[in-house]
């Protein structure tokens, strides 16, 4: 498939031939429910946990003779019926993290660049090169690109200047080709990619 080339000011200046097995496929949102789930499932830091009676700090001396008290029979001052005791089925850390297929999570990779180039809110820029480290300067570009409500901006790590400029922006996230996932291109509504980040996303689906 055939896309647009822009500048920083949106002027077009030429044309970038995609996969349209990457970014043309069949958009299956299914998939964006399980990768998705996946994705904060791990997330999850899984560190809630309680003391168990082997846990706490007490005597583990019978506390009286078993006979002849009256009273009920008591092994030990840590268990869960004595204040300050362990918890009873105690919470234990616990790890949520688990890994859908691979076919399951480049196929939702797929349908999410796809969704974008459908939707017409995929832009593909010649250079995301900034002048200099400045904030102001990616805010106006993205402003220009009719791109500025929430995007996410995608160009290799090494783009030092772009890195920098974007990181104090709440709205608008940069990643590199390596890093885009599923989460975090469904969250924004549009996607700026330069064409070597664009090639890159494409090689990653496809190998």
């Amino acid at each position: 498939m055939k896309v647009n080339v822009y500048n920083l000011k949106r002027e077009q200046v030429g044309e970038i031939d995609l996969s349209d097995e990457v970014f043309g496929a069949e958009v299956k949102e299914q998939l964006f429910y399980e990768v998705v789930k996946a994705q904060l499932a791990s997330r999850r830091a899984g560190t809630k946990a309680t003391k168990e009676r082997s846990a706490v700090a007490g005597s583990s001396k019978k506390l009286y003779r078993q006979k002849g008290t009256g009273r009920a029979r008591q092994g030990s001052i840590r268990a869960p019926h004595h204040a300050g005791g362990g918890m009873a089925h105690a919470l234990e850390p616990q790890d949520w993290s688990y890994r859908p297929p691979r076919k399951v999570r480049i196929g939702a990779l797929k349908s999410a660049l796809s969704l974008y180039a459908k939707e017409g809110r995929l832009i593909v820029l010649d250079s995301l090169e900034l002048p200099e480290i400045k904030t102001k300067a990616i805010v106006d570009a993205l402003g220009a690109l009719q791109a500025g409500k929430k995007s996410l901006v995608v160009d290799s790590a090494s783009n030092e200047k772009l890195v920098k400029s974007i990181r104090n922006l709440d709205a608008h996230q940069f990643l590199p080709p390596e890093g885009v996932n599923v989460y975090d291109l469904l969250r924004h509504d549009h996607l700026v990619v330069s064409k070597e980040a664009a090639k890159a996303l494409e090689a990653r689906c496809l190998r």
